[in-house]
């Protein structure tokens, strides 16, 4: 965010709390001086919520440049130790798979009738291996990679670029209380560049998938 955002482009975004986004709103006015936020209270894994945002965000003023899926949740553990309903599975899918569904069928018609925009999915390095604690998070972020991969053979002959990025750990809340040291993990920042990066590239290219891992191998 604080990427486009120093770049120029006006960003909108969402959080369930609102506190959080007022807390987020100061953070990028101190280090941005006059970028344009736009801040909605929403939960995205309501599809209600995906709704709301989209709506919010179609009444801002431009061109619907980037839309970068960020909406994720984790919780470690095994599949046989899970809730025998079911119950931890369809949380972490409406998260981790169907926020970014919701959203990207809401924002699309938008996108296809400009011609142009880029759509970048946060997956996971968890997309594309198999870790003994994914559990049901494993199940979600491998589907959120078959989501964006179906998205980029369907939409690359109308002018809209799809880009799926797979971060090893990356230093960020979720790794609080862990007992290592913060060179260790990957920085927000460089995933935030690569993303940029590719953003950057003229329209006759795309980055299909972004792989970044430590530089020390998975945690």
């Amino acid at each position: 965010m604080l990427r486009f955002a120093r770049a120029g482009y006006a960003v909108a975004t969402c959080a369930r709390a609102a506190d959080e986004l007022a807390v987020l709103a100061a953070t990028v006015a101190h280090h941005v001086p006059g970028a344009v936020l736009h801040t909605l209270p929403a939960d995205l894994a309501d599809p209600a919520g995906c709704a709301h945002f989209a709506e919010f965000v179609l009444a801002q003023p431009g061109t619907l440049a980037a839309v970068v899926h960020n909406a994720g949740a984790f919780l470690p553990g095994r599949l046989q130790d899970e809730p025998a309903d079911g119950s931890q599975l369809r949380q972490l899918l409406a998260v981790n798979l169907l926020s970014a569904y919701d959203l990207t069928r809401a924002l699309l018609p938008t996108l296809i009738r400009q011609g142009s925009g880029h759509i970048f999915t946060l997956c996971s390095t968890a997309s594309i291996t198999a870790y003994p604690t994914g559990g049901s998070y494993g199940i979600a972020k491998h589907a959120l990679y078959g989501f964006t991969r179906n998205l980029r053979e369907e939409l690359k002959d109308q002018g809209i670029r799809v880009t799926a990025v797979l971060p090893g750990a990356t230093l960020t809340a979720s790794w609080e209380g862990v007992d290592l040291p913060a060179e260790r993990f990957i920085r927000a920042d460089d995933v935030a560049e690569a993303i940029f990066g590719a953003f950057s590239l003229s329209p006759q290219a795309v980055v299909e998938e972004l792989l970044i891992r430590p530089q020390l191998g998975d945690i």
